[in-house]
């Protein structure tokens, strides 16, 4: 997969593709990535890319020529989603990486200031995404939000498939306490249960630490849990019962 990353600020993006897990994914192929800076398609000296907004208000938006000029720079762009960030977005979920990751490619346009011409939004963009209930000054840390939850999906990016099934929010639970060596740290002790190599009771422990954890911190993903396997259940009784 390759993501396009459409910006006023490109240097943002280099080291982060270059370390970590996202790193490797570069140098294993499985990913890569372009980054277009939006003032190189301004069309004029000062590399200028906004003005004020009709009707007035305060603040600047990104004026539409630019943008558009530099998606169509991109080629066969119209084969990718076109993913705008902005806080109006629909909230993206753990779901929406995993849909989205069976594209060849995908293109953030990364705004600022007041946001883009809507005429880019109308004529260009497939999804319009925000990652949380809060404004940032820029696009830019929310696509490499998404870039990065989206690449854990791509098969063998991750090495071991069983870390993906058991992340959070993936059965709508958080995830368990995890601990390794030393066995005792500053007074505190590994649980017994971890210890013990009955992988029965570990699984269990697990399995009640995550419940427990879900329903303290998100009891709205808790409530969602319990209706999944209130449906499980009852899918299962109803099949024994033919």
């Amino acid at each position: 997969m390759k993501f396009y990353f459409l910006t006023l600020f490109p240097e943002i993006f280099e080291t982060y593709f270059q370390t970590g897990m996202i790193g490797r994914g570069v140098k294993a192929g499985l990913i890569d990535y372009s980054v277009i800076n939006i003032r190189d398609f301004s069309g004029n000296k000062h590399h200028k890319v906004d003005d004020t907004p009709y009707g007035g208000g305060a603040g600047m938006v990104m004026a539409a020529p630019p943008i558009v000029a530099a998606l169509k720079s991109i080629p066969d762009f119209s084969n990718y989603p076109v993913i705008y960030l902005t806080p109006g977005g629909k909230p993206f979920k753990q779901k929406d990486g995993q849909s989205l990751s069976v594209y060849p490619g995908i293109i953030f346009i990364c705004g600022h200031y007041e946001g883009i011409d809507q005429r880019v939004i109308d004529g260009y963009v497939d999804l319009e995404f925000s990652v949380g209930d809060y404004v940032l000054t820029g696009g830019e840390l929310p696509a490499l939000t998404m870039a990065d939850a989206i690449a854990r999906h791509i098969p063998g990016f991750l090495g071991n498939g069983d870390s993906l099934a058991e992340e959070s929010f993936e059965s709508h639970l958080l995830e368990y306490p995890h601990y390794t060596k030393p066995r005792e740290f500053e007074g505190a002790e590994v649980p017994e249960v971890l210890l013990s190599g009955n992988h029965a009771e570990i699984n269990k422990w697990r399995l009640n630490q995550a419940e427990s954890r879900t329903r303290l911190i998100r009891p709205d993903l808790f409530e969602k849990y319990e209706k999944h396997n209130k449906t499980k259940k009852t899918c299962t009784k109803n099949k024994q019962s033919v």
